[in-house]
């Protein structure tokens, strides 16, 4: 399945490491590419993975990011796959930690949010039965909207709604009375599409030491330069965040727009071409697609 929009996670050293991981860890899972890049902090490892046939990106480029559960991956499971996701389960909470106990509760009879030993987080859900419309996705990125952004998860969600082409709400549940700090108007679960991909969103008012970062960011696939400058206008936020494709929206969600010749560069390209291209792209905040393109093919 071609993603518009794909996960990138933001690791030490560690990216080679968690994609093999990954790959062992979920079934129809593996590690697609990987390159390795100079930059003025010198060398850097850039992957290509799927988990689930689910596409991530990841790069090992400095401690510079920590990532954590304002962005975490839900994969929904039928009551067949029990026993696997059990057994998931186990193999990611090996050096990691419980943020959700794997169990029944009032809204779901086997549910868990783990977090791994690389930070990246997992929620479980079990779909008891089946809906009217599945989920087309076996892994759902979903959105956790905390501190100053608490209380902004349907906004945020009807923004990107707007933005996105083939995108729609497809509906939100809020808070009952009685859960304070979150109010009656907060969003307690929420589900959308964005390109024809599954999101979810929530809220969350309680006291949190996090927010969104760039250690796990969404990464937009573009055809053209007009694609590019549209994504990059729309999302924009905080000019101080503009570096090599990447932005911050007004939520402070962490962005890349990028040409899809990147794929390309990052599968197939020799050293030579890699390098190059990754000389020219650091000099940019906003990609430029033909300058890129040029250094690809070595022009002038």
């Amino acid at each position: 399945m071609y993603q518009k929009i794909v996960p990138h996670l933001w690791f030490d050293t560690e990216a080679k490491e968690a994609a093999d991981f990954y790959a062992d860890v979920f079934p129809d899972s593996k590690v697609v590419s990987s390159c390795v890049f100079s930059g003025p902090e010198g060398d850097s490892e850039a992957l290509i993975f799927e988990v689930m046939g689910y596409r991530f990106m990841s790069i090992s480029a400095g401690p510079y990011f920590t990532k954590n559960p304002t962005v975490s991956f839900l994969i929904p499971y039928s009551p067949e796959e029990t026993d696997l996701i059990n057994q998931i389960w186990e193999r990611l909470l090996d050096g990691g930690k419980t943020l959700m106990d794997l169990g029944e509760y009032p809204f779901n009879k086997h549910y868990g949010w783990v977090e791994d030993k690389y930070d990246v987080s997992w929620q479980f859900y079990l779909m008891e039965d089946q809906p009217e419309e599945p989920y087309s996705d076996r892994v759902v990125p979903t959105l956790m909207f905390v501190n100053d952004a608490a209380g902004k998860a349907e906004d945020a969600m009807k923004f990107y709604v707007d933005i996105f082409k083939k995108s729609e709400d497809k509906g939100v549940y809020h808070y009952p009375k009685g859960m304070e700090p979150n109010l009656p108007e907060h969003v307690m679960h929420g589900e959308f599409k964005l390109e024809g991909q599954c999101f979810a969103m929530q809220d969350s008012a309680e006291a949190h030491d996090f927010n969104f970062n760039e250690g796990i960011s969404l990464l937009v696939n573009c055809d053209t330069q007009e694609e590019i400058d549209y994504y990059w206008d729309k999302l924009t936020y905080v000019p101080e965040s503009e570096q090599c494709g990447w932005l911050k929206d007004k939520f402070g969600l962490s962005w890349q727009i990028s040409p899809k010749v990147m794929d390309d560069v990052m599968g197939n390209g020799t050293k030579e071409e890699i390098e190059r291209v990754t000389e020219a792209f650091m000099k940019m905040k906003k990609f430029d697609l033909a300058e890129i393109e040029r250094a690809y093919k070595g022009e002038s």
